[in-house]
């Protein structure tokens, strides 16, 4: 029973931080992109969308990794396993779409 305490404890807390919602974008992207009309303003909007396209793809690394490890010893997680696999993949997908997303927004911006 102790040792299943700090194993729960460190599975809810990676739950959490892996639901908590990233704000890829600080800046009012829809104003900047309105604003936009030098080179050096695309040029500057184009860094942004790889900065967050970069910060996407540590998500996926970071979730690739938990993936791993829930398949690895799913038995340590019990009926929960299948969940947390299922909730891992999904992000996995959504962080690998938002990345390229952003650096398709810097492509165009950098064509500008």
């Amino acid at each position: 029973m102790k040792t299943k305490l700090p194993i729960t404890l460190a599975l809810t807390l990676g739950l959490l931080s892996a639901c908590a919602e990233m704000d890829p974008h600080p800046m009012d992207m829809s104003q900047a992109v309105q604003n936009a009309t030098s080179k050096t303003d695309h040029e500057a909007l184009a860094k942004h969308y790889e900065e967050a396209a970069k910060e996407m793809q540590l998500m996926v690394e970071e979730h690739k990794k938990r993936l791993s490890q829930y398949e690895s010893k799913s038995y340590l997680y019990g009926r929960q396993a299948q969940s947390l696999k299922d909730h891992c993949q999904w992000l996995i997908n959504a962080y690998e779409k938002a990345a390229e997303e952003n650096l398709s927004m810097a492509k165009l911006h950098r064509q500008m």
